[in-house]
């Protein structure tokens, strides 16, 4: 990997095809898609990778169920048809997930509907899903989910969709397109766009957020990937009206000890009929999302009060026994949606993309899901070169993307069988006795193949195989791995982003700050006062998280 000042420096020394603002998975799947047609492309993203939407959505790679409900059946289609393809060259991150529906007496949708919605969706996957649906009867879901509430109860349909790691999703995009002759830097604002004579854009001013130096990046055509700032992005160009209806989506996470499922049950808010997952992660269980609109700074998004309380109710609806209440929350996430602005209820706002080229040139994607990312990423990428065709800039040798069959770099060498428990088993031989199986097991499952690579480096330093937490599989060579390898600039990125440790850990991995600070520290070069200043604004990151006990 090159270091960020090598990156930086060709940001503003060379002249690309393709300039992508936006580090979410929407801007990833652009990039890797443009260097993988052997476009010279940028991307840069004013905070860390994946900091907005991209690291807190539901995680889910799904056809979206519901949406049939809408009569959205091409977005259904491409959604299952991804979801496929993502399986393929992701599968140590996009995982089969069993989810099951419940069907009560009261329930808004009879059993013969969503019989024959199940149908449809395993149809539209050209029966391809995971696995082919099926009902359950009350007694077998007595069995398979005895939290389930029983009153009423008159079964449950059983399907197959999946389950991923947004955030390492998205990293291992930009890894691949990285790796294929990509520029990208995070902790670079753009905050203006360069024009030519013509009044066309032909590039971007940034802002280094580390160290407050200015330069500007020149490229043939710029896209506008921001998510919930695409509006603003837009105003440096255009002064048309907004195209965004941001809404808000947010989760609790609680001990599985407390909430166990082991699927994800589908639920119904007993208020305003709202669907719902309580979804099974390991330890831990989460429940979201909510679905509400959302004005104002995104960059302040948070959940409140009453955003948890609206999702212990629906869980205690449905889990009678569990009694969920504030206490039992470990942590939030919450995060904007970045929809095309209509008329109507939140839930019936459509989840399609759009792409809009400006007067000037800048081309905006908005809208859209975690699941389709990656043909989006082609749309969008096609239209820039379309654009380069008018002014006959397009560059010799593009070619075709083959991103829907390369593997991401965590899936190179990846068995055909997709035996996880073999690549575990490699990287407790790597790891020469110093790493545990259960750090091997969260290796694997986290990194891929990759995980060879972590368990060497702490095969080479006592110091570098050691836990994070007590009890918890992270180590310490993870920290090396995600400063060399990931661009990892901030503690807040490596617990957020690079881990997980401040949605999964009890105390949200404030016990481990300061180790890690200090780690990252050595690596890169902080001084005492700086690295003091990162523990605290990871404390503050956390104080923010949990303010909604106040509200």
């Amino acid at each position: 990997m090159h270091s960020r000042d090598e990156l930086w420096s060709r940001l503003t020394e060379e002249t690309f095809d393709l300039l992508i603002i936006g580090g979410g998975i929407t801007g990833a799947g652009a990039f890797r898609d443009a260097a993988h047609r052997g476009l010279k492309v940028a991307l840069v993203e004013m905070v860390d990778f994946a900091s907005g939407t991209s690291s807190r959505s539901s995680k889910l790679v799904h056809g979206g169920l519901r949406y049939l409900e809408h009569y959205e059946f091409s977005l259904v289609f491409e959604a299952v048809s991804e979801r496929r393809v993502l399986q393929n060259i992701a599968p140590h991150i996009v995982n089969p997930l069993a989810f099951l529906f419940p069907v009560y007496d009261t329930s808004r949708v009879s059993m013969n509907t969503l019989r024959a919605g199940m149908w449809v969706y395993d149809a539209l996957a050209l029966f391809r899903a995971p696995k082919t649906h099926t009902t359950l009867s009350k007694r077998s879901l007595r069995k398979k989910e005895p939290a389930l509430g029983q009153d009423g109860l008159k079964g449950a349909p059983l399907y197959y969709d999946c389950a991923t790691d947004d955030t390492r999703l998205t990293m291992e995009t930009l890894l691949d397109g990285l790796q294929r002759g990509g520029v990208a830097a995070n902790y670079t604002r753009v905050d203006g766009l360069v024009k030519n004579d013509d009044g066309r854009i032909i590039g971007a001013s940034i802002c280094d957020e580390i160290d407050g130096r200015r330069s500007e990046v020149r490229a043939k055509a710029v896209v506008n990937a921001t998510g919930p700032w695409t509006d603003r992005t837009r105003a440096y160009a255009t002064g048309a009206a907004p195209l965004l209806r941001p809404t808000k989506g947010v989760h609790v996470v609680v001990q599985s000890s407390r909430l166990p499922v082991s699927h994800a049950v589908v639920c119904t808010h007993p208020e305003d009929k709202r669907v719902l997952f309580a979804i099974p992660w390991g330890e831990q269980t989460y429940i979201g999302t909510t679905d509400t609109d959302h004005e104002g700074d995104p960059a302040a998004i948070r959940a409140t009060g009453e955003d948890v309380d609206y999702l212990l109710g629906c869980a205690n609806h449905y889990f009678p026994e569990v009694d969920l209440t504030r206490d039992d929350v470990i942590a939030t996430w919450a995060g904007l949606r970045p929809l095309i602005s209509q008329e109507g209820s939140t839930a019936s706002v459509s989840r399609e993309h759009e792409i809009v080229v400006d007067p000037a040139g800048l081309i905006t994607i908005a809208g859209g899901k975690l699941t389709t990312y990656r043909k989006m990423g082609a749309e969008v990428v096609q239209s820039a070169l379309n654009l380069m065709a008018l002014f006959g800039q397009v560059p010799d040798g593009v070619g075709d993307a083959q991103t829907g069959r390369e593997p991401l770099p965590g899936a190179v060498g990846w068995p055909e069988n997709d035996d996880a428990s073999t690549v575990a088993a490699e990287v407790v031989e790597a790891g020469l006795g110093k790493v545990s199986d259960a750090s091997a097991r969260y290796l694997t499952n986290r990194y891929g193949t990759r995980g060879l690579d972590i368990a060497r480096l702490a095969a080479s330093n006592q110091g570098l195989a050691q836990v994070l937490i007590d009890e918890r599989p992270e180590l310490m060579a993870e920290v090396d791995w995600a400063v060399g390898q990931e661009l990892c600039l901030r503690l807040n990125d490596f617990m957020c982003r690079r881990t997980q440790l401040y949605f999964r850990d009890n105390d949200q991995g404030l016990g481990a700050a300061e180790a890690v600070a200090e780690r990252m520290g050595e690596l890169l070069g902080w001084d005492e006062q700086r690295t003091t200043e990162e523990v605290l604004a990871y404390q503050a990151e956390v104080a923010r998280s949990r303010a909604w006990r106040s509200d």
